[in-house]
C-alpha cells in the first residue's frame, strides 16, 4: 500500500516553528516565513523564539549545516509573558486588537488581562500600548528557545492564530459588504425618486423649493417676519403719539448704521417699508451692506 504525502516544502517547515507569530523573522507570521524559506527568499536563521535548535530542525530538514542566529532578527531568550497593570490600563483595546493569538481580554473603556497560558511572548502588544502599561516578564528561568517551549503550546498557538485570522477576515468582508450596500443605496436613491414619480404619473419639481411643502415653510416664515415687523412698526407709532420716539437714532457707530441699513433694504425688498418711515426715506440704505440678524425695532 502506497501512501502519498500531500505536504509542501513550506508545510514541513511551518511544522517546525514555534507559532508564536513574533515577526522577529521580518514576516507577518509563521507560515509567511515557512513559504518564504521554502521558496529561498529568507534564511533558515530568522527566528529567535526557537533558538538554535529550531535552526537545528530546519537544517536538518533542508539538508543544511546549522548556522548561528541572526542577530538582526534578535536574540534566543527564556520566554516571556505579557503582563498588564491593571490599574494604569485605560481600555483602548490596542493590544487586543495587535495580540495574534487573541491572549488578551478586555472591553473598550474596561480593564484588560492577558491568559498567561495562551501567551506565546510576541512582544506585539507592547508597542500600541498608550499608557506604557504592559511589560514582558521572563517566565521560564534560564530554558530558552525550544527548551522553553513545546510542541502542544506550538500547535496550540497555531490554531489560535488561524481562527484568528479567520475573524479578521469574516470581519474585513462584513464591513466591505455593509459599505458596499451603503453606496449601493446611495447610488440609486436619486433613480429611484423620477422612477416613482413617473409610476404615479406626477411631474417632479426641478427646484425642492417649488414642492408644497417647501413653499408652506417659507410662507409661514414670511407671515412671522410680518407680524414681527407689525409688532415694533405699532410700538414706534404708539411712543411717536406720546412723544416718546425712539432716543437711540442718532450719531450710531458706523458697524450699527450698516445693520439699520440693511434691515430697511430687506424691508422694502419685502414690500414692507411704510410711507411714514421718514428715517429710511431721508438716509437711502446701503445695499451691498452685508445682511444682519439685528431686527429693525433695535433701532
Amino acid at each position: 500500500m502506497t501512501v502519498t504525502d500531500v505536504k509542501t516544502l513550506a508545510d514541513r517547515i511551518e511544522d517546525l516553528l514555534p507559532q508564536t507569530q513574533c515577526t522577529k523573522c521580518g514576516y507577518p507570521a509563521c507560515r509567511p516565513y515557512a513559504e518564504a524559506v521554502a521558496s529561498g527568499d529568507a534564511n533558515y536563521n530568522q527566528c529567535p523564539p526557537g533558538g538554535t535548535e529550531g535552526i537545528a530542525r530546519l537544517a536538518a530538514l533542508l539538508g543544511k549545516p546549522v548556522i548561528p542566529l541572526n542577530s538582526a532578527n534578535g536574540v534566543e531568550r527564556p520566554r516571556p509573558l505579557a503582563v498588564i497593570d491593571e490599574q494604569v490600563c485605560i481600555g483602548c483595546t490596542l493590544c487586543m486588537q495587535a495580540c495574534p493569538v487573541d491572549a488578551i481580554v478586555g472591553a473598550p473603556k474596561q480593564m484588560h488581562t492577558v491568559i498567561a497560558e495562551l501567551c506565546t511572548g510576541c512582544d506585539l502588544c507592547v508597542p500600541p500600548c498608550p499608557v506604557d502599561c504592559i511589560a514582558m516578564l521572563p517566565v521560564t528561568g534560564e530554558a530558552t528557545g525550544w527548551n522553553a517551549w513545546s510542541q502542544s503550546q506550538a500547535d496550540a498557538a497555531r490554531a489560535r492564530h488561524d481562527r484568528h485570522e479567520t475573524r479578521l477576515a469574516r470581519e474585513r468582508d462584513a464591513a466591505e459588504a455593509r459599505a458596499a450596500a451603503r453606496r449601493a443605496a446611495s447610488a440609486s436613491a436619486p433613480a429611484a425618486a423620477p422612477a416613482a414619480v413617473q409610476a404615479s404619473g406626477t411631474t417632479a419639481p426641478s427646484d425642492p423649493s417649488a414642492s408644497p411643502l417647501a413653499g408652506d415653510a417659507e410662507a409661514k416664515k414670511r407671515a412671522i417676519i410680518q407680524a414681527a415687523l407689525e409688532r415694533a412698526r405699532k410700538k414706534k407709532e404708539d411712543m411717536a403719539a406720546t412723544g416718546q420716539g425712539p432716543m437711540n437714532t442718532e450719531n450710531v457707530s458706523a458697524d450699527v448704521q450698516a445693520q439699520i441699513d440693511a434691515a430697511e433694504a430687506r424691508r422694502r425688498r419685502l414690500g414692507l417699508a411704510s410711507g411714514d418711515d421718514t428715517r429710511g426715506s431721508e438716509q437711502p440704505s446701503n445695499e451691498s451692506s452685508p445682511p444682519s440678524d439685528s431686527p429693525p425695532a433695535a433701532r
